[in-house]
């Protein structure tokens, strides 16, 4: 009698869109689901993501385990959620609504620690064994997977590096102001929205994070945009090589799909790591904007 497949269910609470997967071995991807989040709404929120995880599981006729990857992460001290740039999350005990909601255990990770999880299982990063993932989207988010396993750290916030100060910046500039309440953020500089205030404070005209990279080879100001945007991810991450070591680095997020990061920034990054040479990879992910629903149904281990 051929054995049940276990049902791993994945969603991506994203600050635009939940997304739903469902995953079982040996079939891989069974179901995906998406709709608008209910932006500024907790409680819509809470139902939005419950109704995808039961419509999926009423249409494969099988429950499945619920992981969940948030913008933000789970307070240890008050099971709430906290650093959340999806402010109307920030305080709210959301684990325990969703589990009330669902009638069953959830799991729940910061976004970029389902990225990095996925892509070090079965993306760019498979077979390394240290692989830091690093979102540069609408926020910038990082993890850490070692030999497949997250890593959460003492306080739960291992990998957080956009919440670190831009390193090398001249003294006296404090940087923008960052959600977190703090200045100077990685995350405000190496951010979409970062990029385009950064060409707007140097230029004065209001460009998308595409427009500057489309216009950058025969717009001298754009290009002069790209390449501080590249001087300082050069910098960032080689604070992370220096702490980390990783074996890769995997991109993920919008400005991930920029081409020339990947040639261009290990280059730059190699004055600041305090080694003679340099052995970390940067790669472009292999899942997409798959990735964080991917890693967040792979929460829970074990075979399917």
């Amino acid at each position: 009698m051929k054995k049940p497949v276990k049902l791993r269910l994945g969603v991506d609470l994203g600050g635009t869109k939940i997304e739903v997967v469902a995953l079982a071995e040996p079939d891989g991807e069974l179901l995906r689901r998406r709709v608008p989040t209910p932006k500024g709404d907790y409680p819509g929120t809470v139902h939005a993501v419950a109704d995808l995880v039961l419509q999926a599981e009423q249409e494969l006729r099988q429950r499945g385990s619920v992981g969940i990857g948030i913008p933000g992460s789970v307070s240890a001290l008050t099971g709430r959620i906290r650093n959340a740039n999806s402010t109307w999350l920030i305080g709210q005990p959301l684990q325990r609504d969703l589990e009330a909601a669902l009638g069953s255990e959830v799991r729940l990770a910061n976004d970029a620690n389902c990225f990095a999880l996925s892509e070090a299982i079965d993306g760019a990063g498979a077979g390394h064994e240290v692989v830091f993932g690093a979102i540069l989207g609408t926020g910038v988010g990082g993890g850490i997977v070692v030999r497949g396993r997250l890593l959460n750290g003492a306080n739960g916030i291992a990998g957080e590096w956009g919440h670190n100060p831009m390193p090398g910046e001249a003294a006296g500039r404090p940087g923008g102001e960052c959600y977190c309440g703090r200045r100077g953020c990685i995350e405000t500089y190496l951010s979409g929205p970062g990029l385009a205030a950064d060409h707007l404070a140097a230029t004065g005209r209001m460009l998308s994070p595409q427009d500057i990279v489309l216009s950058a080879p025969g717009d001298a100001a754009c290009e002069a945009t790209l390449q501080r945007f590249e001087s300082r991810l050069a910098r960032a991450l080689a604070q992370v090589i220096n702490l980390l070591d990783p074996d890769v680095i995997v991109l993920g997020g919008g400005l991930s799909n920029i081409d020339r990061l990947y040639d261009t920034v290990p280059r730059l990054w190699l004055e600041h790591v305090f080694s003679d040479r340099v052995a970390t990879r940067l790669l472009r992910n292999r899942h997409g904007d798959s990735g964080g629903v991917r890693g967040a149904a792979r929460l829970w281990p074990g075979e399917g």
